[in-house]
């Protein structure tokens, strides 16, 4: 098992310690949760928040995130293979208000999905409509386009998948992820909430296109259509149910009063030990 922290002012066994002892929420993400996973084919990818300790808040050190993956760093991860990154809450709010589409996966997951909650936890996924605005269509947009791209075998991206390309003449799972993030940023925009297991008929056409059942150029075209429209929605505000912008002011307060109920919590906790 392979374990990182992403942050220089922290070894690996400290941030372990924060990312597990501070965990509010864990979940499950990635093809499975989409609902077009392909014969077991598929690691399992789960994502996670923690409320780190005020040493890593108010004084010199830091923890943003925390990786752990079965496999060694560089290594592609296969079908068993696990791959778990725990952010701390506020880099993963930060990101969520931007848009992140992996971020956002954890709030919208069905509760079979959830691996762990904390009263936290249990909150951020009752409502989470004070972090959704139409800026994440950007976010959609520019992930969309990435796919693309590295589906292209544009300068500046490598394929990853040779295999995929020898069987089917090109990256699927790049093709399947490029329209998977049209489909859910339209329904975003348009909805304010993700559906997991994506709905039917979209499920079994992505899944179709996983196993080489549409074509390059169908795939393109899809995502073509699905970028104007995605386009469409974040330039009308009378057709997506978000705000404009992010209420940045909400999501400060809720930042501090999270920080300081957990502290207070684990701080009473201590002295009931006591």
């Amino acid at each position: 098992m392979t374990t990182r922290a992403q942050d220089d002012d922290v070894n690996d066994s400290d941030a372990r310690r924060v990312a597990t002892e501070n965990c509010v929420l864990l979940t499950q993400v990635g093809s499975t949760v989409h609902g077009v996973g392909v014969n077991d084919q598929d690691d399992r990818d789960e994502l996670g928040i923690c409320v780190e300790p005020p040493e890593y808040v108010i004084g010199l050190r830091r923890f943003e995130q925390y990786e752990q993956r079965t496999q060694p760093q560089g290594v592609r991860s296969g079908p068993g293979d696990l791959d778990r990154v725990v952010y701390s809450l506020r880099k993963w709010t930060r990101l969520a208000v931007q848009g992140n589409p992996s971020i956002l996966i954890p709030l919208f997951v069905p509760i079979t999905d959830v691996v762990y909650a904390t009263s936290l936890g249990v909150d951020l996924r009752a409502d989470p409509s004070w972090l959704l605005s139409r800026q994440a269509g950007l976010r959609f947009l520019g992930y969309l386009d990435s796919q693309r791209r590295k589906l292209r075998g544009e300068r500046g991206t490598r394929l990853h998948r040779p295999e995929l390309i020898e069987r089917y003449g090109f990256d699927t799972k790049f093709a399947y992820h490029m329209v998977r993030l049209g489909l859910q940023g339209v329904e975003l925009l348009r909805t304010g909430r993700l559906t997991l297991p994506m709905p039917e008929p979209d499920r079994s056409w992505l899944r179709a296109l996983r196993v080489g059942e549409h074509t390059l150029a169908e795939a393109l075209t899809r995502a073509e259509e699905l970028e104007h429209e995605l386009r469409r929605l974040v330039n009308s505000p009378t057709l997506s149910s978000l705000r404009d912008r992010p209420d940045h002011a909400v999501v400060n307060e809720f930042l501090v009063r999270s920080y300081e109920s957990h502290w207070w919590e684990e701080s009473r906790y201590e002295h009931d030990d006591e």
